[in-house]
């Protein structure tokens, strides 16, 4: 058969039908063609726009895969309207508004059709079309690799999407295709994605990897089944549902995600059995917004990559675990918000770095025949409204095994606390709860530990072996609670049965504590307490008048130097008016630094502390110096206890927040930041005389943090600005260096040191002081080089620096 001809063979009953004939081109031998009739293409390209409108076969010639190319300049290359069978042929499309093959109609058949393109799609399939098609390859880096779209079904058998600019595989307008054992890879949007009302996809032992984007998308009303498939190497989420979406995961592994695994959103309705989630950089599984539900069971989720939840539940989602493991994570469940829900049945949480367990913001969580090991703390039931049921669940090896904080009021019953290290159960600060039934073994501090006068209630619970006790029930200084809790037939193998505390004469007495992870560490007993170790001494404190010189003798800073001066004079004057008796203008201590790096912050920051202690303000005067990294933590809560910690470091001193826009991001989202900033304004009004806080930052930075952050702006009683150095101020930072570390700057050094300070330039990265440091630490290790050299070097060679010293202008 000549190369560019077409053969077709005629397949009727008749003599005449049965002929063979060859045609010069294709659009003339599917003419001539009958219904059942053969048509095998030489190998060469063909230039033409194909419609196959009866029931033939459209092939290559056997052992020649590839070599029959259907390529038009532009147009669709290939179109079916009929249940035809078409093999072994490579099809090129080259317009972005139309697609390389499209099949519009009956249930034809695709075999070993390879589509490389350039097109709006590669394959698409519409209307009453229900495709077979087996073995095929799309590579359109242009468009949509597969498309089934307006009521279009059928079926794709081991068929690959080797690379798309949008979607792998795109359903639409009441579509429902089936994909079985297909794979789908380099994409430029999500792998799967199905939308729309009616739209349906269903997709047996498929893989998704190596996409820009979500791999799997289902959104709009659209269903989706999928069993047996893997999803991974994503960069975006691996599953996402918004907008009444249905996804059934079966049997599936979602892995190497740098964001979500699976979140859904609006609505959205998930079942997910026998599937394995790890490897996510955010959340395992992610639930938002009223009516959005998942249900798993038989499901692993481990191996978080990130600082998030493995399963988040907010905004009045719902989800159930059921039968589930979840380990190897920063904290496994977090449920918040009013409406929230988690139901977790004989599920295992281990191996989590910090909270199994956290209910917060109004949300529920009931817990059955779970088991929770090594965590940091099993339960945390955190504030009002936050509440649930754990039933028949045993919580081994962790910090604390059940925290309730704020109002919150769980059920804990039939539950049995093993080896916490810290307490068994602690409440604080107006928790309540009721434990019934509740056993604490080898806990390293206290079983039951119920501070603040928390209203809880201890039925029929047990504690053994708990190296500080049983029970402590202590009132703190200042608490509201009204009557502590009430226990009822509890035991421990230390006293027996155990009674009520009364509000006069407390069970056992209360201790100090102090903030720490659990807002308030245990103490232990007064009569089992160790000999206190003697205290450190403690720094003397200078006179206000040599703190003041020192500031004086800062280079620059003149307008700094009088800001300060003149809010030391207000605060030494009131503390006069108030020795004699007058009344003294109420003064805001806490500040506002802006200005560059280098500028001497800092340094001034350390020296107002200094000065507020001498005047008697502040009882040490140190600094504690922190950042956004300092204080934000990597889930909810651990910002507010970083926080905390910070403040309670400076209590007595000054808290130095440097870049103190960064809690504030323009483009926050999910940011943990704003928790900061709650935290620090509300510790700053509850101990206002403990400590003065300074917030620090580039000028117009800190100028945009104020303004969307009115609470914290009033808080603070002024603002310093901090302007750059002048060359000739850097020039005299180097000589106050030099006499530091006696060395003397040679003739003509001095000029050059201006010339370079001027020259130098002063973008973002100018460091100011810290640029004026570093120009004479380099200028003495080229000095010291020279030197080296020298066999007997003479005291000036030893001191004497010199304008060749000076290192190269950046």
């Amino acid at each position: 058969m000549a190369q560019g001809t077409v053969q077709v063979t005629h397949t009727g009953t008749s003599r005449w039908r049965r002929r063979t004939g060859e045609y010069a081109s294709l659009a003339a031998a599917l003419e001539a063609a009958a219904e059942g009739d053969i048509l095998t293409v030489a190998p060469g390209t063909y230039r033409e726009n194909l419609v196959v409108e009866r029931a033939v076969t459209l092939r290559g010639p056997e052992g020649s895969p590839g070599s029959v190319r259907i390529a038009p300049v532009d147009g669709v290359p290939l179109t079916v309207r009929a249940s035809a069978m078409v093999q072994d042929l490579h099809v090129e499309g080259q317009d972005s508004a139309a697609p390389a093959l499209l099949i519009e109609e009956g249930a034809p058949e695709l075999r070993d059709v390879r589509v490389v393109t350039r097109s709006a799609v590669g394959i698409e399939v519409r209307g009453s079309a229900r495709p077979t098609v087996r073995h095929c390859t799309v590579d359109n880096p242009a468009g949509v690799g597969i498309a089934v779209l307006d009521g279009g079904g059928g079926v794709f058998e081991e068929c690959e999407v080797v690379a798309a600019g949008q979607a792998g595989v795109a359903v639409r307008g009441g579509a429902h295709p089936r994909l079985e054992r297909c794979r789908v890879h380099h994409t430029a949007g999500s792998g799967l994605t199905a939308t729309g009302e009616d739209s349906a996809l269903e997709a047996v032992g498929c893989e998704v990897y190596e996409v820009r984007g979500s791999g799997v998308q289902v959104t709009g009303r659209a269903t989706a089944h999928l069993t047996d498939c893997e999803v991974h190497r994503t960069t975006g989420d691996g599953v996402t549902l918004d907008t009444d979406a249905v996804l059934t995961l079966a049997d599936c592994r979602i892995h190497d995600i740098p964001e979500n695994a699976v979140d859904l959103r609006s609505r959205s309705v998930l079942t997910m059995t026998r599937t394995v989630v790890r490897q996510f950089g955010r959340n395992g599984l992610s639930l938002w917004d009223p009516g959005t539900r998942a249900d798993a069971n038989q499901c692993e989720i481990s191996d978080s990559t990130g600082d998030y939840p493995a399963v988040w539940v907010s905004d009045g989602a719902t989800v159930v675990l059921d039968s589930c493991r979840v380990h190897d994570v920063p904290d496994a469940l977090f449920v918040l918000d009013r409406g929230s829900r988690a139901d977790v049945v004989d599920s295992d949480l281990s191996q989590v770095r910090n909270t199994a367990v956290s209910v917060s913001d109004g949300a529920t969580a009931q817990l059955d025949d779970c088991r929770i090991r090594e965590a940091a703390t099993g339960a945390w039931f955190r504030d009002h409204g936050s509440g649930g049921t754990l039933s028949n669940c045993t919580l081994d090896g962790m910090q604390t095994g059940v925290i309730v904080t704020k109002g919150a009021d769980p059920t804990v019953e039939r539950c049995t606390i093993d080896s916490p290290a810290e307490a068994g159960v602690y409440v604080s600060a107006g928790g309540r709860g009721s434990f019934l039934g509740c056993r604490v073994t080898g806990s390293g501090g206290y079983g039951f530990h119920v501070i603040d006068g928390s209203r809880t209630t201890l039925r029929k619970c047990r504690t053994e072996r708990c190296a500080r006790g049983g029970y402590e029930f202590a009132e703190s200084g200042g608490a509201t609670g009204a009557g502590g809790p009430v226990v009822e037939d509890c035991t421990s193998d230390e006293s027996g049965h155990l009674a009520s505390p009364t509000a006069p004469e407390p069970a056992v007495q209360t201790v100090a504590h102090s903030p720490g992870l659990l807002g308030a560490v245990p103490g232990p007993r007064a009569e089992q307490a160790p000999p206190a170790p003697a205290a450190e001494p403690e720094k003397e404190l200078r006179p206000s008048k040599t703190v003041l010189g020192e500031l004086d003798a800062l280079v620059g800073l003149e307008s700094v130097k009088r800001e300060v001066r003149a809010l030391t004079d207000m605060i030494e004057v009131g503390r006069r008016r108030q020795q004699a008796g007058l009344k003294a203008a109420s003064v805001k201590r806490h500040l506002v630094f802006t200005g560059s790096p280098g500028t001497g912050k800092t340094t001034v920051a350390r020296l107002y502390g200094e000065i507020l202690a001498s005047l008697g303000v502040l009882e040490k005067g140190h600094l504690v110096e922190v950042s956004r990294v300092d204080l934000v933590g990597e889930h909810i809560g651990s910002t507010a206890i970083r926080t905390q910690e910070a403040f309670e470091k400076a209590r007595g001193g000054v808290l130095f927040i440097d870049e103190a826009y960064a809690l504030s991001p323009e483009d926050s989202g999910r940011d943990f930041g704003k928790e900061a900033i709650d935290t620090l304004v509300k510790l700053m009004e509850d101990h206002r005389d403990a400590v003065v806080v300074i917030v620090a930052g580039y000028t117009a930075e800190m100028e945009r943090f104020l303004s969307v952050n009115p609470g914290v702006a009033s808080r603070f009683s002024r603002t310093i600005t901090f302007g750059d150095y002048g060359s000739e101020e850097l020039l005299r930072i180097v000589e106050q260096q030099a006499e530091e570390h006696e060395y003397r700057l040679a003739a003509g050094a001095s000029e050059g040191l201006l010339k370079y300070f001027t020259e130098i330039p002063k973008g973002p990265a100018f460091g100011n002081g810290r640029t004026a440091r570093q120009t004479f630490e380099a200028m003495v290790e080229r000095h010291a080089s020279r030197v080296a050299q020298l066999p007997e070097p003479s005291t000036d060679d030893l001191t004497l620096l010199y304008a060749d010293d000076l290192p190269e202008l950046p």
